[in-house]
């Protein structure tokens, strides 16, 4: 396939399960992409991997804060000077903080949270539009935590509901110029930030939390990134021109 052939796609959170398997598809139908994370050695690894499966002059990288403008700036720029316009942005970074009561949170957590996720999402969009080829696409990682709640999440929940009214304005402000802005909200996925959520969970409920979110989840399962990364691929693909300003949910029905 190469339906994406010619395309440049950055994509934070990029060393991450999600942002990986959604950076294979993508390459995997043409595109080239731009990773950007905050830790160098994932990220490293990240590149390797796929180069090693033939990748590798179509991957560029910027370690990078994303709750920094500065830094937001320049891996912008970074990808900008290695393969021109943006054809596609995906706001993926994201980190989980604390599973407390509001009134024990830690308030720096709290703000590392919103700094990261709404923050960094801001950024991205502040400085990435004005690259961002007119009919392009933007995705941002909402959770199922943007649609609903649970006790303990507070800047979680807060902030992956914050970035939906994000994305419904730039949604709107960008419209004139052809391009889409969705979020994608998933579920509970396998992988190495779910696992980290689920192992304090546990404590906190005093039973597995895997097996507990499996039996809230209709599909009675977890998703796997590269389930995630499908739908990714199609809301950054012309297969879903007439959709903007949406919430796509991939969590097994959890939200119901």
């Amino acid at each position: 396939m190469s339906d994406f052939e010619g395309q440049h796609c950055v994509l934070t959170g990029g060393a991450g399960s999600i942002g990986l398997a959604a950076a294979r598809q993508l390459l995997a139908r043409g595109a080239s992409v731009h990773l950007v994370d905050r830790d160098p050695a994932l990220l490293e690894a990240a590149r390797q991997a796929l180069a090693a499966e033939g990748h590798g002059e179509r991957v560029g990288t910027s370690a990078a804060d994303v709750s920094d403008s500065r830094q937001t700036q320049d891996y912008l720029a970074q990808a900008v000077a290695r393969a021109g316009a943006i054809d596609f942005l995906f706001c993926n970074a994201g980190l989980n903080g604390e599973i407390v009561p509001i009134t024990a949170y830690p308030e720096d957590v709290f703000d590392t949270v919103m700094a990261v996720n709404v923050r960094g999402t801001f950024l991205a969009l502040k400085h990435g539009l004005p690259l961002l080829r007119d009919g392009g696409s933007v995705l941002i990682t909402s959770s199922v935590m943007g649609v609903t709640a649970d006790p303990g999440v507070s800047a979680y929940a807060t902030s992956k509901h914050a970035l939906i009214g994000l994305m419904r304005v730039a949604a709107k402000e960008v419209a004139p110029r052809g391009i889409r802005v969705n979020a994608i909200a998933p579920g509970p996925t396998t992988n190495g930030f779910q696992n980290d959520i689920e192992r304090r969970l546990s404590d906190v409920v005093g039973r597995d939390a895997t097996q507990m979110l499996n039996e809230a989840i209709p599909l009675h399962r977890h998703a796997q990134p590269e389930e995630i990364a499908r739908m990714v691929v199609f809301l950054a693909s012309a297969g879903s021109s007439f959709s903007t300003g949406g919430v796509f949910m991939a969590d097994g029905g959890m939200h119901i």
